[in-house]
């Protein structure tokens, strides 16, 4: 026998041999999906496995994670990022795909199998399995859920989860008050957190006597008086602490008043003209016996305050303007006609059926309504009184809208804020009730403070440059209003704050040391939401204006005006109230202090004969000049001059969106030569203070500041800025993910609003075909 030696192998790999020991092989660590949750927050239920829905008709680009319902939000989390979409604007209190339960309008879930929806209210039960979760937010946006992969238990029980929370049943239930109780108070009274809401804020908050001694002496109103009656809100529980009066008016006086007046809101003074004239607000008088006496006083205690004893015309806001009603229904039109079905149909029936929503009419009855008391004030030098059924909803806003025509302080970003502050949140404006927080009563909804920004705009819209803040700035304030942690947008009355939060401290044993009760941040401490990089998105790179007036020394610097007086070629007016009446409409309810019964409709035949009254004159006469930017502003007011708010109303509209399109376009380009311009006015100075040994030989490259105060910034000559790719009309807020309407199957989106409160009815619509 032969021996065999073996042969040795000849095959080489060139693969690394596999791992079998599993302890050797690196694993790549596995993120756990998990919410960021704020002070006070916690977790209600979830449901892993869910897909976010980006497109309407496919699921391509859908999102997978986990649905988390809290105590304040709706909260979806990811690993996967939004297809074509880089997000640069983060808030500090909500995640990408974060909805906070304030801004949910309705839940509707759906079965496919089954065929079945049903929208979810408050303790509701759920007999099916939910396949689809459809949020439909008071923001406009349409935000869908898919439970294909899910636990069917647990889908049903976040929807239940969801639907509750989003149905506060007590003001103490809204998160603000846990996230105020975790985030500013210890267990001994003191601040944690180094919190203090609010504290190192410049506006005033028109809560203590101080902050209205200001404006007055701001204002130049020399005859008022801040009145202190008041005081622990033991007169009237929707007026401030602190208001002003006339001087005459002793708070003796006052105190006898009071009974006579709706819901006992006396007179309230919001501003002072140079002239002497003083707008001022106040409540119908419910006693008809009382009611000449008490006109006849309130008229001449506002008359002897005006320098020159001038009249005193009172205008019924209730007569002229559309009431809360009409409003909330145009709002849900227009809500249909933009996100509903806003580009299925053509342009010219889509642009017919905006008209016939009203909406943009109601806009133009408030400025137009607001541009005839400037008139009065600024071309008759006669005070006027606003006067409607409580003083709280029509009132705040043609005050603020007169004030911002006349006053360029209340166009600076700390200005709007002040005016705000004063003629909502202080006078009593119900917030909580008008934004429908708790959802109890829904005839008391109404989008009254979007419609008062709206209008804003469409000024801001024609003066561009008169304005410090941008409509960015607008949407996002009207966005706040969902976040339920401010104490401006939460209460209906600053006396329901008190209240409210004295006795939430009590229940959960909260020391609040000297304090009275809880101190909820107000919204315009905007470093709560923004960083300071994404605030410079609030500041118009356009704006010419000086900044806010002051006191100093108790000297008072106010706006300056112009050389040229509009008013000083007008004639008087007749003592017939119809010259001021403009395009032949009977749009003021005017009473002289002498003539305290309502006067008679004029024969509108008569009117028509009228060449050009002293209104139309004064009008004329002001827009055959430029404008002045620091003075007075009158919007144009044909239908023509007034546009959609395109960026709040159609921002979630994929279809609407202009990508490297819109005004983002023009806001980049004028940020970025504002940018360059205060680089070089700051390397001026540079030189101007640079010492002679110092000064250098060279033109200096500096990059832009960190601090410049536009979102952007000017590039260096060797690295031209060219337009963002996330550039988009809808900057900065995306489309994406924020409105999938669905195409086929599920719920049938053009019967949400037949019949319904909102978008559907609260009952099953299984019954009805798709």
């Amino acid at each position: 026998m032969f021996s065999v030696k073996p042969l040795k192998p000849t095959f080489k790999s060139y693969l690394l041999p596999v791992q079998t020991d599993l302890k050797k092989t690196p694993q790549p660590p596995i993120k756990k999906l998990e919410a960021r949750l704020l002070p006070g927050e916690i977790v209600v239920n979830e449901v892993s496995f869910v897909r976010k829905c980006i497109g309407a008709d496919s699921s391509h680009d859908d999102l997978w994670g986990k649905l988390i319902c809290t105590n304040f939000k709706v909260s979806f989390i990811t690993h996967d990022a939004l297809p074509k979409q880089r997000f640069q604007v983060a808030n500090r209190l909500l995640g990408e795909h974060d909805v906070p339960l304030a801004c949910v309008e309705q839940v509707v879930t759906v079965n496919d199998a089954k065929g079945k929806q049903k929208v979810l209210g408050s303790n509701q039960k759920l007999k099916f399995n939910p396949t689809e979760l459809i949020l439909y937010c008071k923001d406009f946006r349409i935000i869908r859920f898919r439970f294909d992969e899910a636990g069917p238990q647990s889908a049903k029980k976040v929807c239940l989860a969801i639907a509750h929370y989003s149905h506060p049943a007590d003001p103490q239930l809204l998160f603000g008050f846990e996230y105020v109780g975790k985030q500013y108070y210890g267990s001994l009274g003191e601040r944690v957190n180094g919190g203090d809401p609010g504290g190192g804020l410049q506006i005033p908050l028109f809560d203590r006597p101080s902050e209205w001694d200001r404006e007055i002496k701001r204002t130049g109103a020399a005859e008022w008086r801040v009145c202190s009656i008041n005081e622990g809100y033991v007169v009237s529980p929707s007026l401030p602490e602190y208001f002003v009066v006339p001087v005459s008016l002793a708070d003796q006086d006052l105190k006898q008043y009071l009974c006579f007046f709706t819901a006992r809101r006396i007179p309230l003074w919001c501003w002072n003209h140079p002239n002497g004239s003083a707008l001022v607000r106040m409540a119908s008088i419910s006693d008809p016996l009382q009611q000449r006496k008490l006109d006849q006083r309130i008229c001449s205690a506002i008359t002897k305050s005006h320098p020159q004893r001038s009249d005193v015309l009172k205008s019924d806001l209730d007569k002229n303007l559309p009431n809360i009603q009409d409003i909330q229904a145009a709002f849900v039109k227009v809500r249909q006609i933009c996100v509903i079905e806003p580009f299925e149909e053509s342009e010219e029936k889509w642009l017919s059926s905006m008209e016939s929503s009203r909406w943009l009419e109601y806009v133009r009855a408030f400025l137009k309504h607001s541009a005839e008391v400037v008139y009065l004030l600024e071309g008759k030098h006669v005070s006027v009184i606003l006067q409607e059924e409580e003083d709280r909803d029509l009132s705040c806003v043609v005050s603020s809208l007169v004030q911002l025509m006349l006053d360029p302080h209340f166009r600076s970003l700390a200005g709007f804020q002040s005016l705000v502050q004063k003629e909502w949140v202080m006078a009593g404006h119900r917030f909580l009730d008008r934004c429908n927080h708790l959802k109890k009563n829904d005839k008391e909804e109404s989008p009254l403070f979007l419609l008062f920004l709206d209008c804003v705009w469409q000024i801001i819209n024609q003066y561009p440059a008169a304005f410090e803040f941008t409509e960015t700035y607008l949407t996002v304030l009207s966005d706040s209003m969902w976040i339920p942690v401010f104490s401006t947008f939460l209460f209906n009355c600053p006396q329901q704050r008190t209240e409210n939060s004295m006795d939430f401290a009590k229940s959960k044993c909260i020391p609040l040391g000297k304090e009275t009760a809880l101190r909820f941040p107000p919204v315009w401490d905007w470093s709560q939401q923004f960083t300071p990089k994404d605030q410079a998105l609030f500041n118009n790179p356009m704006y010419v204006g000086k900044g806010a007036t002051c006191v100093q020394n108790g000297a008072v610097k106010s706006f300056r005006r112009t050389k040229k007086n509009y008013s000083s070629t007008l004639r008087g007016m007749p003592s017939s109230l119809r010259n001021i009446l403009m395009d032949g409409h009977d749009s003021l309810t005017l009473t002289r202090r002498n003539s305290l019964v309502l006067r008679l409709k004029p024969d509108f035949s008569q009117i028509r004969e009228v060449v050009e009254s002293p209104t139309e004159r004064f009008f004329k006469d002001w827009f055959s000049r430029p404008a002045d930017l620091q003075g007075m502003l009158i919007p144009q007011l044909l239908p023509s001059h007034l546009a959609l708010w395109r960026l709040y109303f159609l921002r979630w509209v994929p279809e609407a969106r202009i990508p490297k399109g819109g005004p983002v376009t023009a806001y980049h380009k004028l940020s970025q030569l504002a940018d360059e311009i205060e680089m070089l006015q700051s390397q001026l100075r540079q030189y101007k203070g640079a010492t002679p040994a110092s000064t250098p030989t060279s033109t200096p490259s500096a990059p832009p500041s960190d601090h410049s105060r536009m979102y952007f910034k000017a590039g260096s000559t060797h690295e031209p800025s060219s337009t963002p790719e996330y550039l988009s009309s809808s900057f900065p807020f995306s489309p994406v993910g924020n409105m999938c309407r669905r195409s086929i199957l599920g719920t049938p989106l053009s019967k949400f609003l037949n019949g319904a409160k909102i978008w559907l009815s609260t009952e099953t619509l299984a019954s009805e075909p798709l």
